[in-house]
């Protein structure tokens, strides 16, 4: 039987570049598209449906923020940001919009391969802890994480999490009594060959609380264990 061949979208305004990197995953295995600009780049994700799109922040026209969050409303596939710029900022606000990862220019093509490879073989459910049998549907408050069915409601409405937001959650959901680490989410959600900033965890566990209206001050649902790590937000 055949394996079936990902799809992968390359957005990047340098040319040389942008060929470099689709010369790298097709190398791969991977079935590449190129775009120069925004408003192409959202035209030929409408075509392709990539399973991965590797997106420049820097685009004339419509930037890779905007492409990004354009994108989000008709795909849910992985995106990893590039920027030649490295302040907080820009790591924040892409990965605010829905990316899933980011990386700052210069890089290396086989890193983004890598990465890219271990987001595609992530399992799109969580792994239950061997400890315990896990609900099919954890409730705490107001929150319902349906893991299998891979969909989260407070209060009864749907939360729009991308993947990443969602395996995170869900990593914490399936094993309500631990605490788990950077490390341990990393291995969890990113896959043990991920190479990366394990802080890359705390950008994720922002945008989530931001999405079930938490806060660092206010933690109903994701919460913080000093100098450990975090755990659902069961119990007092």
């Amino acid at each position: 039987m055949t394996a079936v061949q990902p799809r992968a979208l390359v957005v990047e305004d340098e040319p040389a570049l942008a060929d470099l990197v689709a010369g790298y995953l097709e190398k791969d295995g991977f079935e590449v598209a190129v775009a120069h600009d925004g408003e192409s780049a959202l035209h030929r994700a409408r075509e392709l449906d990539p399973d991965a799109v590797v997106l420049d922040l820097g685009l004339p026209g419509i930037d890779g923020i905007e492409v990004c969050r354009q994108l989000r409303t008709f795909s849910d596939c992985y995106v990893v940001m590039l920027t030649a710029r490295a302040e907080e900022v820009d790591t924040l606000v892409g990965l605010s919009v829905g990316a899933d990862d980011y990386m700052t220019k210069p890089f290396s093509p086989r890193v983004l391969v890598a990465r890219l490879r271990a987001m595609l073989r992530r399992p799109r459910v969580a792994p239950a802890s061997t400890e315990s049998e896990v609900e099919p549907t954890l409730v705490v408050g107001d929150l319902e994480v349906d893991v299998p069915a891979r969909e989260a409601c407070l209060a009864g409405e749907p939360i729009p999490l991308t993947r990443t937001e969602f395996d995170v959650l869900a990593a914490l959901a399936s094993r309500p009594t631990r605490v788990l680490t950077r490390a341990m989410l990393l291995e969890i959600v990113w896959g043990g060959d991920w190479v990366g900033d394990e802080h890359l965890v705390d950008v994720h566990i922002r945008h989530l609380r931001l999405k079930l209206g938490d806060s660092a001050e206010r933690q109903r649902y994701v919460r913080t264990v000093r100098g450990v790590g975090y755990r659902i937000g069961v119990g007092s």
